[in-house]
């Protein structure tokens, strides 16, 4: 066997396995070979590098090192309640140390008399302190350099552990696989001026230092390593997929920016565009006019002005002889949108169509037959658009909106619904995402901010109340609507919760109509479990200004646009993440009046809730909060990135490692600018590596 492949031996052959483990390795780890096992890195580490004193040693210490003389071993009990108990001394007192299996073998292994450094957790039984099941080892050069060292811990199972493949059976199995393996083994993947450049250890060396370290400098030097190569080959991938697209997909030219564009902007548009938005359509003009396809993200806040960009876009399409369609998640937000550019293009002799799973029948046959004559040039709906029978003649741009609420294969369906040119793609989110999560979801688009607000609007003001607040925030209510503005409140239950001791949407209706009482008020009840039918009258209700409050469930979070609507009240903020919460303060402050966003919730709060709610209190800036909440969350409970395999790194964390991700992103950009295709033999060590590794480097949003 040549020794490049005994990392590719099956793990049931290393020593200590066998068959039985082997099954549960597979199962519980996905490890089949000896390579997985040594890519499975320890999540934490536990310092053995510090002695502790026995005189020292207390029930809030926690995992101690001592060095002493074991002086007696006995056994206690019989049974099951046999144990063995062992006096141990060092120059500062005794303590006993127990055992509670393995009794026999123990009683043959430990040497009475012998020096030896025990290490485990403190137990305080009835006032006495002890060291259970301490791992032992025998005081010699190199006995005392293996305590003294940073002990790796790995993620593990109660069914792992059972098999004794827990910390100390994994550390074991770890130690073998190095006995066996020499530097050869583990072939390096980074180019040798780079690893100067960096002043990185060799691969082979991170791989061992990550498993044992011996100092905290080995460490942080093999962390660093690892982290920069995962981020680094990822985008690397993202950036050579976008070169690719670049190179090679033509885009449908759109060279004219004709009648359509210039009447609307010259006489239509309702406002003075802002900065960011000029800014913005720029960019896209320049993607549209260069013969290139069109792959942009387009990221803006809630109540930016997204959509305006988007209708401009559409436009274009329409002056260079193209349809357009724009796809929305709800039924609600493409309905809006739908009812948003018609009124815009009123006038202009721009056909726009609107297809969801309500339009049934003669209405939907009728609609797709214009649709495949060319008669509609912009179709506005749900996943709808999807469906193989909506035939599209010349579909020139695509857009979706908050994609993150589609599945990769649906996005992708409509995509491909223009041949044999792919359409332009937009993609808009008022889902603010933090730059690093940006670079490596989205690392192979062009990404476009609109980061400012149109002028005129205010900054909503946000509180935050408890509940013996209650009496103040219902006067406060009724302020408002006696100026002729509404109220939304959003509870996090439909129904009653025993489980969860929450204030819910229907006890709170109950509550609410004691003090609003109809006929002088009105109240409108939405919720996810309702009929669709049912859900937009009670919308359209609270739209018509026909009633004053809307008590609703998080289904308003996104695509409910009523400019009267002038304060939102969360119940039990404690219970939402922090992007739900700014999506739910953005469906108001969308008028020209004050708003405000009141935050109730009871006075035993988290240390996390009280963070998220300081933030929420502290800005409105959306970039700023998901920053914030990438800090709280991390990055694999980011809305939409459950979708994304590629954020399953092994050592790499987006909320900390910011910093060595833009670094990765400059070299490898800078890489590819000189050698596109890594065939310079400076970079064949890339090249192997990509060939051989870079498939795993999915582009979750990959679209064309």
């Amino acid at each position: 066997m040549q020794s490049t492949a005994i990392l590719d031996s099956p793990i049931e052959y290393l020593k200590g396995v066998g068959p039985a483990r082997g099954e549960l390795l597979k199962k519980e780890l996905s490890v089949f070979t000896l390579r997985d096992l040594l890519m499975s890195f320890p999540f934490r580490y536990v310092d053995k590098t510090k002695f502790h004193k026995v005189r020292d040693l207390n029930e809030d210490s926690e995992t101690v090192q001592i060095r002493g003389i074991l002086r007696r071993l006995e056994t206690a009990g019989d049974g099951r309640k046999k144990r063995l108990v062992g006096r141990f001394r060092d120059d500062t007192g005794v303590i006993d140390l127990v055992w509670f299996t393995g009794v026999s073998w123990l009683q043959k292994s430990l040497q009475i008399g012998k020096e030896y450094v025990a290490f485990g957790k403190i137990n305080n039984f009835k006032g006495k302190l002890s060291l259970p099941h301490p791992e032992m080892e025998i005081v010699t050069e190199e006995g005392i350099k293996k305590a003294s060292s940073f002990a790796p811990v790995y993620p593990s199972t109660e069914k792992l552990n059972l098999k004794g493949l827990d910390a100390k059976g994994r550390r074991k199995l770890m130690k073998t696989i190095f006995e066996k393996i020499q530097p050869t083994d583990i072939r390096e993947n980074l180019p040798n001026y780079m690893i100067e450049k960096f002043n990185f250890p060799s691969r082979f060396e991170a791989i061992q230092h990550i498993h044992f370290p011996t100092t905290a400098k080995e460490l942080e030097r093999a962390t660093k390593r690892l982290k920069f190569e995962e981020l680094f080959f990822l985008q690397l991938r993202l950036l050579q997929i976008r070169g690719h697209r670049k190179a090679t997909i033509k885009g449908i030219p759109f060279p004219a920016i004709g009648d359509k564009f210039l009447t609307f902007f010259n006489e239509k548009l309702p406002f003075e565009l802002t900065g960011a938005q000029k800014r913005v359509i720029k960019e896209i003009r320049r993607d549209l006019g260069s013969g290139r396809q069109l792959n942009r993200l387009l990221q803006g806040d809630v109540g930016s002005g997204k959509t305006i960009v988007g209708l401009m876009c559409m436009l274009i399409a329409l002056d260079n002889g193209y349809q357009s369609c724009l796809m929305a998640p709800t039924e609600i937000l493409a309905q809006q949108h739908f009812a948003g550019i018609s009124e815009y293009v009123e006038g202009l002799d721009i056909e726009v169509g609107f297809l969801s799973g309500s339009v049934k029948g003669k209405k939907r046959a009728a609609l797709l037959e214009r649709l495949k004559n060319g008669e509609i040039d912009i179709l506005i709906g749900t996943h709808a658009l999807i469906e193989d029978w909506v035939v599209f003649p010349k579909l020139g741009l695509a857009i979706t909106d908050e994609q993150h609420r589609f599945g990769v294969k649906h996005r992708a369906k409509l995509w491909q619904k223009s041949k044999p040119s792919p359409p332009h793609i937009l993609v808009m989110t008022a889902t603010p995402i933090p730059r690093t999560l940006a670079m490596t979801l989205y690392g192979d688009l062009e990404v476009s901010v609109i980061d400012e607000l149109p002028p005129g609007r205010k900054e909503i003001k946000t509180v935050h109340r408890h509940e013996g607040h209650r009496l103040r925030v219902l006067g406060f209510m009724k302020e408002e609507i006696t100026k002729g503005r509404q109220i939304y409140i959003v509870f996090p239950l439909i129904q009653e919760s025993e489980k969860l001791d929450l204030q819910n949407l229907e006890n709170g209706y109950e509550l609410l109509l004691r003090d609003f009482p109809m006929p002088e008020y009105q109240i409108s009840v939405v919720h996810g479990k309702m009929k669709a039918k049912d859900k937009d009258f009670e919308m359209q209700r609270f739209i018509k200004g026909e009633t004053q409050i809307m008590v609703a469930t998080t289904v308003i979070e996104v695509g409910v646009n009523v400019p009267n609507a002038s304060v939102m009240i969360i119940e039990n903020t404690e219970r939402f993440g922090l992007s739900q919460l700014h999506q739910l303060r953005g469906r108001v402050g969308r008028g020209a009046e004050q708003s405000y966003c009141i935050l109730m919730t009871g006075y035993k709060l988290s240390k996390e809730a009280r963070s998220r709610i300081q933030t929420m209190t502290g800005t409105n800036d959306g970039f700023k909060i998901a920053e914030a909440d990438l800090q709280l969350r991390g990055p694999g409970n980011m809305e939409g990135t459950q979708q994304s395999g590629i954020l399953n790194f092994k050592l790499a964390d987006l909320s900390k490692d910011q910093r060595i991700l833009q670094i990765a992103r400059e070299v490898a950009a800078r890489i590819l600018d000189q050698d596109p295709n890594l065939e310079k033999e400076i970079n064949a060590r890339l090249n192997w590596y990509m060939k051989t590794q870079g498939k795993k480097y999915k582009a979750w949003s990959r679209i064309s």
